[in-house]
């Protein structure tokens, strides 16, 4: 990702919450926090397609966990940001506050 790329608000939260998460960022994990975050009831396609274009643009990277009793042998995927993905955030973050710099208190009449 180019420099001046700059993430789109859902790639931003996705990729904010991945790396709250740390070694807890899973789906469902991921989509409860996501949802609190934005205030908004996620569908599961969306969470997958979601986490698939992350790992696709190399801003995440998804790895196999261990078979779990409690899943009924099913693995879960974790996901972690790859440097990309937390320079992109940190660019995110900066651009974000170099727009409100010179506000001193937003009014919005």
């Amino acid at each position: 990702m180019p420099e001046r790329d700059l993430l789109s608000l859902w790639e931003e939260v996705y990729l904010l919450s991945i790396w709250e998460l740390k070694d807890e960022a899973y789906g469902v994990a991921i989509k409860k926090l996501v949802s609190r975050k934005t205030r908004r009831i996620l569908s599961y396609g969306g969470l997958y397609f979601m986490l698939a274009q992350l790992v696709k643009k190399g801003l995440a990277v998804k790895t196999e966990g261990e078979p779990s009793p409690q899943r009924g042998g099913r693995r879960k995927y974790y996901y972690t940001l790859t440097d990309k993905g937390k320079k992109a955030l940190r660019t995110s973050f900066e651009f974000q506050r170099s727009l409100w710099r010179d506000v001193k208190e937003p009014v919005f009449d």
